[in-house]
Order: structure tokens, then sequence, then C-alpha cells
């Protein structure tokens, strides 16, 4: 009888512990969309949200300074400059063109980006040239 319980015991536990490891761990590239525009009221807003938020970019990019990447205003007054497609390069479908030699460190975080929608990819875009007020 006590093997019984002692089975049944460690049956239910591992039962739940396998539950626990079924549950997926939130892919970097799900889909930014749900609720972002119903949160934001402008595409500033918006991009502003997402870059600081869920999109992380705020982990390298600041508005005045270089930390890991260049400086929001830095990309922003290149991009304008060369009339170069942020959107495009955030598709990963261009080639960097504010700083290449950091592009490699970029590339690990462009997954997260290529998952979002063009809107919030666009948004991002307007976040980033207001810096240019």
């Amino acid at each position: 009888m006590k093997n019984v319980l002692f089975l049944s015991a460690v049956l239910a536990f591992a039962s739940c512990k396998k539950e626990a490891t079924e549950d997926p761990v939130q892919d970097p590239t799900e889909n930014y969309s749900e609720g972002h525009s119903a949160e934001a009221k402008t595409p500033e807003a918006l991009g502003k949200q997402i870059f600081e938020g869920q999109g992380n970019c705020s982990s390298c990019h600041q508005a005045d300074q270089k930390v890991i990447g260049p400086s929001i205003k830095e990309i922003a007054k290149i991009y304008k400059d060369k009339k170069g497609d942020m959107v495009t390069f955030l598709k990963g479908n261009a080639e960097p063109i504010v700083d290449p030699s950091q592009f490699a460190v970029m590339k690990t975080n462009l997954p997260v980006t290529q998952a979002m929608s063009d809107d919030e990819l666009k948004a991002i875009e307007t976040y980033i040239y207001s810096h240019l007020k």
C-alpha cells in the first residue's frame, strides 16, 4: 500500500513538472501588435512604447549618447541624410548604414524586429525621427 501511495505521489509530481515544462517560453520573435495600437495614441507614442518596452531597443540605444549602439539622434540624422530605409533594415533586408562595425551586435536582435508588423516598425521609425526636432 505504501508503494502505491509513493508511486502515485511521484507520478502526480512528475505530471505537474511535465506540464510546467511544456509551457512555451515567450518567443522573442512573437508578434507584438496585439494591444499596442489601443494603448498608444500616436505613431510616435507607439514607437516609444515598443522601443523602450518589448523591442528592448533602449538597452543599446539612448537619445543623446552612444551606449552599445549609436544614439537615437545619430541614427535619425544618418538615415535622414542618406535617405535610408529604416523599416527595411529592421526587417533584415538592408545593409547597416549607421555603424556597420556594430552590426554583429544588432544582428542578434533582428529576430525581434523582423517579427514586428510594418505599422510597429514605422512607429519605431517615427519615434527615432522625432529626436531630430
